[in-house]
């Protein structure tokens, strides 16, 4: 049975100054934001990439997170947001061949703060390291990208994951579930860890008690902010709005964090411009305290 006590030993992590400039009720604390930003289908007619990218882009740069993971994003996207938030490093490769084809699921850090230490794709099948395996019973293939980053004024280390589970398989998504955690034992034990992402499953789902539980008992691996979070969370119940609505109770985008890492702050953005929406998606944004 693994020792729980190796989430009790992670290197503590202390980020001093402040997230924005000199604004002392940022002070010590790191904005992280996850969002599937739909990708480039010029079949999605007025909310095809070309009308809402600037949006997006506004979006973020209002946000000002430290760390940004997105999910759906092509090569082009991907191009479109390196020169709109110029402030920003990113990471990622392309799902397809580990290289520029397909989807990413790049991870973008600011680079006034954070400086990049590693950095790696593996795929959510059963030969992780194979470019463009696909896993079980998944519809396409999938990914997970992750950097280790270090906080420039304490020197203080950290991992980011971000992922997308499939959309069909439902055994995919169980066993990608337990790849992460398998990751994250074999790792990315040494140092905290945030793992944002679209999960495509809800609470209380097989993936979703996987990623918080530890062998069916009530022990935590990984964190949801949602339900971590010392403030009450603000924003919708629910991350899906299929560019029409929001839906109801389908929260399935989440951030969830390792047990060293104080959630202050949970909110669920819900933007709209008449009556329309930035993407299917509603982005999620936290603020986290990595002591």
């Amino acid at each position: 049975m693994l020792c729980v006590c190796l989430f009790t030993v992670i290197t503590s992590l202390g980020v001093a100054g402040t997230l924005l400039g000199d604004q002392p009720e940022t002070e010590g604390t790191l904005a992280v934001m996850t969002w599937n930003i739909r990708y480039d289908n010029r079949g999605d007619g007025a909310n095809a990439w070309r009308h809402r990218r600037d949006w997006v882009a506004e979006i973020i740069r209002r946000e000002q997170p430290d760390v940004l993971g997105l999910q759906e994003v092509l090569l082009g996207q991907l191009d479109d947001l390196r020169k709109s938030l110029p402030e920003f490093a990113v990471y990622g490769v392309g799902r397809d061949d580990g290289k520029q084809r397909g989807e990413f699921v790049p991870i973008f850090y600011r680079k006034d703060r954070l400086k990049l230490l590693d950095s790696g794709t593996f795929w959510l099948s059963p030969t992780p390291e194979q470019a463009g395996s696909k896993g079980w019973d998944a519809a396409i293939t999938r990914i997970a990208s992750w950097v280790k980053l270090k906080e420039k004024q304490t020197g203080k280390t950290f991992y980011v994951i971000n992922t997308h589970f499939d959309h069909r398989g439902a055994t995919a998504r169980s066993e990608s579930a337990k790849l992460l955690v398998k990751q994250l034992r074999e790792q990315f034990a040494d140092h905290p860890v945030i793992l944002t992402g679209d999960f495509n499953t809800t609470p209380g789902s097989a993936p979703y008690q996987t990623l918080v539980t530890v062998e069916g008992e009530k022990l935590s691996i990984f964190g949801d902010t949602f339900t971590t979070s010392a403030t009450k969370p603000e924003g919708p119940d629910s991350t899906w709005n299929g560019f029409t609505r929001i839906v109801p109770k389908q929260r399935i985008d989440f951030i969830f964090t390792t047990p060293t890492i104080e959630v202050l702050t949970h909110r669920t953005l819900d933007d709209q411009r008449e009556e329309r929406f930035p993407s299917d998606h509603l982005p999620v944004v936290t603020k986290l305290r990595l002591d």
